[in-house]
């Protein structure tokens, strides 16, 4: 029985997918590419099994969905790939409208938070394709997340540049959990024994790219525009773990969620077992 696997084709997913490709078995898998937010959709319609997908999708539609365990790309402090870019200091963006990526939905809701909670601020949003240096000709700020903001972080545009990984952990003490691997519960019905499999796998396959990322980074796609050495450097930034304290970092977003009513519903957290 194929399980379908929505692959988030960011940086900061090569490593485990990489090592997964590598030593696993996985002709029983098929990888579905796309974007957070395209892989949202296609998760919530049915379309794949699972995914690591945005934490606020899992709180969005979690009556659909359960967690595999000890899995999650999160930041325990800066992540590197999530930045507020701006023309002027944070500090001077109250009211203002911001710019938003297209490709994000946990990340959109993280500065929502961040910006309403942290400074007090009450802000406009706006949806936007355009470039980092097109949108703030047009928007005093803009959120971009994964390759764009990574690269973005690099171009040395001048701009002013938030990391919303250690804005939380500055404003909470928590990490901040930006993906969790979501289940369909009728994929985790009809297809437990496959997904059980995986689900070990893929935590092996964590523990053997935390041994590989040098080995990862000189084979990767990503060495056309980053260094292997930026490259090893962000991914040691990454957690890829889902601990007490991950948990307890998503429960409180989740919870700011809700009373800003950005989600219907406070999620419980269910895991597949």
């Amino acid at each position: 029985m194929t399980i379908n696997i929505g692959h988030i084709k960011y940086a900061n997913c090569t490593p485990i997918f990489t090592a997964l490709a590598s030593h696993f078995d996985c002709t029983g898998y098929r990888f579905v590419d796309g974007v957070p937010a395209r892989l949202n959709a296609m998760l919530r319609a049915g379309e794949i099994d699972l995914s690591p997908s945005s934490s606020i999708e899992y709180a969005t539609a979690h009556e659909q969905y359960c967690l595999l365990p000890g899995l999650s790309i999160s930041a325990i402090g800066p992540v590197k790939s999530v930045f507020l870019f701006s023309r002027v200091p944070v500090e001077e963006l109250d009211g203002a409208a911001i710019g938003l990526t297209a490709e994000s939905d946990t990340s959109v809701n993280l500065l929502k938070v961040l910006l309403a909670r942290k400074f007090g601020f009450s802000n406009s949003f706006e949806r936007t394709t355009l470039s980092l240096v097109e949108a703030l000709e047009q928007y005093p700020g803009l959120l971009l997340i994964g390759d764009a903001a990574l690269k973005g972080a690099a171009s040395g545009s001048g701009f002013f540049c938030y990391d919303l990984g250690a804005l939380w952990h500055e404003f909470t003490g928590l990490p901040f959990v930006f993906a969790l691997w979501i289940v369909r519960r009728e994929a985790a019905r009809d297809k437990r024994a496959e997904l059980a499999a995986l689900a070990h796998d893929l935590v092996a396959a964590k523990k053997l790219a935390y041994a590989s990322y040098a080995d990862i980074a000189a084979q990767c796609e990503e060495r056309a525009w980053l260094s292997e050495e930026a490259l090893v450097d962000y991914w040691q930034t990454i957690s890829y773990e889902l601990t007490d304290a991950h948990l307890e970092g998503a429960r409180l977003f989740f919870r700011y969620a809700f009373e800003m009513g950005l989600i219907p519903s406070l999620p419980e957290l269910r895991f597949f077992e």
